[in-house]
């Protein structure tokens, strides 16, 4: 099956998804989106028994897709664009110190610990994989995933001062955590001599400091393009333009696109409605990035239900996978626990944060992205499988109930 043909399936699938979520489960949009697509993926499972060759080709035709590209080479940059658009620089500023530390700190935590729980895991269970493979995977699920954070807290109404928090964190750490995923890969192979700890280090600072100058120098140049003109039409070109060109050139320097595209986001969004766009131009941009982001959400989600056909779901894989849920959020818990700690006395925190970040700190598609771009001998299977159940559980449980979580303990 061609690209377009593939597309066209997966655009029509998410519109009928759509629809029978509106129409009936009226679930949270992306929630019921991906729910819908599990639950077809498993009728087409249990039809593979009668009818060998529709399994084969279904899953033919989900292998063929490279999801990882897809997601993080194409549907990334729009979505946090998109994202980082509509969120208010000044509530941002008045958070920095903590979104910074949960960004950066508690990234870095959280994969440790992960990592290391989970070689304590495999090692109990008789799985020798070496440690540096484990904190791979705990790279992988430590970032919150702003698509699926951003997605579901529309809905959830979360308070503001927690929101912007929450928000503000994933629309930056999941820049940081792909990086940090890349420098691991990197040390990881270090047994054939290619990088050293200084190596690895440099990697990290190129990425984000160049990821975040791109940014910032891209957003600037837009905004002044924009403001010497008044017509609606060419400025939204302008910044689609901008979030291909700009993701398109972070990835060839080695800097990191999303953040580039984040800053630019939100240096755009936040100057422009007052120094660059008329009333018209404000209205029409918001209303294209808002279409194209339910569009690309919604089939988003609908993918991330259909990679159910090609993960390997054997037992002990789930076992593994249900075990991974609690140490994702233990490790969590505790890398948000200290930055919320060391802020709480100097700005206005809602009860409970650190457990509200813990359970609002949604994971998504890009946990699942990254695990399918290891390689086999890097046990892609297994951290693939465990992942995939992690993911689940956090968009369908955490997402269901966050709404209500908030409204027990606020």
């Amino acid at each position: 099956m061609d690209l377009f043909s593939i597309f066209a399936v997966l655009s029509c699938l998410a519109a009928l998804f759509a629809y029978l979520n509106t129409r009936f489960l009226k679930l949270p949009f992306t929630i019921g989106l991906m729910i819908l697509a599990m639950v077809f993926t498993i009728g087409v499972i249990g039809l593979g028994h009668i009818f060998p060759d529709l399994l084969s080709e279904s899953k033919e035709i989900i292998s063929s897709l490279d999801f990882k590209s897809l997601l993080l080479d194409v549907m990334l940059s729009f979505l946090l664009f998109a994202g980082a658009l509509h969120t208010k620089l000044d509530a941002l500023q008045r958070n920095r110190g903590p979104i910074l530390m949960l960004a950066t700190l508690g990234v870095i935590i959280s994969a440790g610990l992960i990592g290391l729980m989970t070689y304590l895991l495999l090692d109990g269970m008789g799985y020798t994989i070496d440690f540096i493979y484990c904190l791979i995977f705990g790279s992988m699920l430590a970032p919150t995933d702003p698509i699926a954070v951003l997605s579901i807290l529309k809905e959830a109404k979360a308070p503001k001062n927690l929101e912007v928090k929450i928000v503000g964190e994933s629309l930056f750490n999941d820049g940081v955590g792909v990086v940090v995923f890349l420098a691991l890969v990197a040390l990881a192979a270090n047994s054939q001599g290619e990088y050293g700890p200084s190596e690895v280090a440099l990697l990290f600072l190129e990425e984000v400091g160049g990821g975040i100058a791109l940014g910032l120098l891209g957003g600037f140049i837009a905004f002044r393009l924009m403001r010497t003109i008044n017509h609606y039409e060419t400025e939204v070109m302008i910044t689609l333009a901008f979030v291909m060109g700009m993701y398109s050139l972070a990835s060839s320097l080695h800097f990191s696109g999303p953040l580039a595209v984040v800053v630019a986001g939100l240096f755009i969004g936040n100057h422009s409605p007052d120094g660059a766009w008329s009333e018209e131009t404000q209205r029409y941009i918001d209303k294209f990035w808002e279409l194209l982001d339910v569009l690309l959400n919604a089939i988003l989600f609908v993918l991330i239900g259909l990679e159910l056909l090609v993960v390997d779901l054997r037992a002990e894989y789930v076992v593994l996978g249900l075990i991974a849920i609690p140490i994702a959020l233990i490790a969590r818990y505790l890398a948000v626990l200290g930055p919320v700690e060391f802020y709480k006395k100097r700005l206005e925190f809602v009860p409970k944060t650190a457990f509200l970040l813990t359970w609002g700190g949604i994971r998504g598609g890009i946990s699942i992205a990254l695990a399918l771009s290891l390689e086999a001998d890097m046990h892609r299977e297994l951290f693939l499988s465990m992942a995939y159940i992690v993911v689940v559980f956090s968009i369908v449980v955490q997402g269901l109930s966050l709404s209500s979580v908030l409204k027990k303990l606020l």
